[in-house]
């Protein structure tokens, strides 16, 4: 059985571009795996990183006090999330030419030294392997690629870091000096290969 993690970022909640082509694209995979359970995960609401979670997020289980436990718990909720998904389909809007806030919360919480990552004479290694992500990425004015998109290269080096580089990018970049870009995002979603 497949399963598919749906992570939801734009501030706009159902109304944003993006939550609208995850929709079509999770759509897309349901169809292709009819088996598929669907893990759907609002990040809006994500904590900040603070020295103390940071603390917490890096001990191991056995050692951390139930106050660093606590402060764990939703750190490893998500990294149990990205443990058990064949597939990630991430939905990032473009906000001031990054990730948002609750996009680079996720990450902040997910990268653990020993669990999604390790650090090896050769450099980090991703843990995370045999994984497939879809991103999609919609901005106003930034379009994919360009020099002020910091965005979509973040998260596929993230995705990278972590063991997962089979990454899709879904392109709906620039919206507001070409809104046929959107028409084009849904054209590539029906037209991926999603077996």
């Amino acid at each position: 059985m497949t399963t598919i993690l749906r992570l939801e970022s734009s501030a706009s909640g159902a109304a944003s571009v993006t939550t609208g082509l995850n929709d079509l694209l999770v759509t897309k995979l349901a169809e292709a795996h009819p088996d598929a359970t669907v893990r759907v995960r609002d990040l809006t609401d994500l904590p900040v990183l603070t020295a103390d979670r940071f603390a917490a997020n890096n001990t191991p289980v056995g050692d951390r006090t139930g106050e660093q436990a606590a402060l764990a718990a939703l750190a490893d909720e998500l990294i149990s999330d990205l443990v058990a998904a064949d597939v990630i389909v991430i939905a990032a809007p473009i906000y001031n030419f990054g990730v948002p806030s609750s996009v680079k919360a996720w990450m902040d919480l997910v990268a653990r030294a020993g669990t999604t990552f390790e650090y090896t004479k050769t450099g980090p290694n991703g843990l995370l392997k045999d994984k497939k992500a879809y991103v999609v990425v919609a901005s106003g004015g930034v379009p994919l690629g360009d020099a002020a998109d910091f965005a979509s290269p973040h998260i596929a080096l993230f995705l990278n870091f972590i063991g997962i580089t089979d990454v899709t990018l879904v392109d709906a970049g620039g919206l507001r000096t070409d809104p046929s870009k959107l028409h084009a995002a849904q054209a590539q979603i029906g037209a991926l290969a999603v077996a």
